[in-house]
């Protein structure tokens, strides 16, 4: 069995116009964001063997706020990458680790819900996360697999899900 997580930026600044959108980094609610999701991370008690991640500049800015211990394996495949993609960057980077942690964008680590949980692995997390997977959100997935090369659609199970609101009312969305 492996154990996959998945990881997306925090809030990007949308008020940073002059940028290109691989350069916007966080507003403030993200860089709150992503410190209370990695304290949470840290929590949690995974020991996650490797973490890999999009080079984008908010991705970038989430990690450091939020694992600022871990040194990420940028590639930059995973920036605003497809589920396809992110499979093999995973299937590639998993090495000889049990724990992989991803971090990079949606819609492609949403759409990883889909193809990693088969039918029959839904749960009440699942339900949750498949209603949205927004910004800082964390799901963990139990994967029934030996190696990563091994990764394949439908050979997960999501065993926790966590957003920033979750962990702290005052990061709830904005009505």
């Amino acid at each position: 069995m492996k154990i996959l997580g998945l990881l997306r930026h925090a809030k990007s600044d949308w008020g940073q116009s002059d940028k290109r959108d691989f350069d916007r980094g966080l507003n403030d609610r993200g860089r709150q964001g992503a410190q209370v999701i990695g304290e949470h991370i840290r929590a949690h008690g995974v020991g996650w063997d490797r973490l890999v991640a999009s080079p984008a500049e908010r991705v970038k800015q989430t990690l450091a706020a939020a694992l600022p211990a871990f040194v990420p394996q940028w590639d930059e495949r995973l920036y605003l990458a497809g589920t396809d993609t992110i499979m093999d960057v995973i299937r590639e980077k998993g090495g000889d680790g049990d724990a992989l942690l991803v971090s990079g964008h949606n819609p492609g680590l949403g759409d990883m819900l889909f193809e990693l949980v088969a039918p029959k692995n839904e749960n009440a997390l699942y339900d949750e996360a498949k209603v949205k997977f927004p910004t800082a959100a964390f799901a963990v997935f139990e994967l029934d697999i030996e190696e990563w090369s091994d990764l394949r659609d439908g050979c997960g199970v999501l065993v926790h899900f966590a957003r920033p609101r979750d962990l702290d009312p005052e990061l709830g969305p904005e009505y």
